[in-house]
């Protein structure tokens, strides 16, 4: 895999294919990995850019809290290592709350955004307090506990009763973060800016992924679809919060549609 310096981190990635780049932005705790199925379908019509984010798979955690502000830093170097002038982006939970703030600062780049299985607003007072305690058992008590807890919650039961292959998929990426790794990504989670009032400045093409038994309230992605412009939300059945790692077909087609009518990005 190829490899790149930003700040204080080194972080990893993976490339297929030709074509436009389209750069796919895995969930907390997994890493690019989580893309296999969907990249095979789609690399023989885009430049696939997919990296571990920071803290994730092979990347390096660096120094101190992940937050949404070094996610998308490190996005815009690896923007600059692969000379993408503009993309599209799919972002999966964290991957959306990272392209937020990558629109925030670096909109340049972006052709179009895909926000899946994601929200805009910030983390709840309750919420944070959770996400810091979760931090902290972990530290204390090791990851395998906090694992077989988050399993459940992130793929639907159809996904959980006939498809022991993805859960052990999602199980052994999860495997891979040291508790130091995941408390860095939960407390940059729990930081993370409210990112409502950026909706309505999206101003290119976009597409919001639900799972039919997300994590996250179908409200959540409703208010994306209004606020953005022109934005087109779309439910994926028999899926979690997982969707594109348990019905990577589906996910793919749902790609292919919305790029295919669009204007090809540099």
């Amino acid at each position: 895999m190829p490899t790149f310096r930003s700040t204080d981190a080194q972080l990893f990635y993976d490339t297929a294919g030709d074509g436009p780049a389209l750069v796919l932005l895995h969930p907390f705790p997994l890493n690019h990995h989580f893309w296999r199925a969907v990249a095979e379908l789609l690399s023989s019509r885009y430049r696939l850019i997919v990296p571990d984010l920071r803290a994730h798979g092979d990347s390096a955690a660096g120094e101190g809290v992940v937050t949404m502000e070094k996610l998308a830093a490190d996005l815009a170097q690896l923007c600059r290592e692969e000379r993408i002038l503009k993309g599209y982006f799919v972002g999966v939970s964290i991957g959306g709350y990272l392209l937020f703030e990558f629109w925030r600062r670096y909109r340049e780049h972006a052709g179009a955004l895909v926000l899946a299985n994601t929200r805009a607003g910030a983390e709840t007072s309750e919420g944070r307090t959770n996400r810091l305690a979760l931090a902290d058992r972990v530290l204390r008590e090791g990851t395998a506990g906090f694992i077989e807890e988050m399993l459940p919650k992130l793929m639907s039961p159809a996904t959980l009763t006939n498809r022991p292959d993805i859960v052990g998929q999602a199980r052994a990426m999860m495997q891979k973060l040291s508790p130091q790794d995941i408390a860095a990504v939960q407390r940059g989670m729990a930081e993370r800016p409210d990112s409502i009032p950026t909706l309505r400045t999206i101003n290119v093409p976009t597409l919001i992924v639900a799972g039919e038994d997300d994590s996250i309230p179908r409200g959540e992605f409703e208010l994306m679809r209004e606020q953005i412009p022109n934005s087109v939300l779309r439910v994926i059945p028999r899926a979690g919060h997982y969707a594109a790692l348990e019905q990577p077909e589906e996910f793919s087609e749902l790609l292919r549609g919305f790029f295919h009518n669009i204007a090809r990005p540099a």
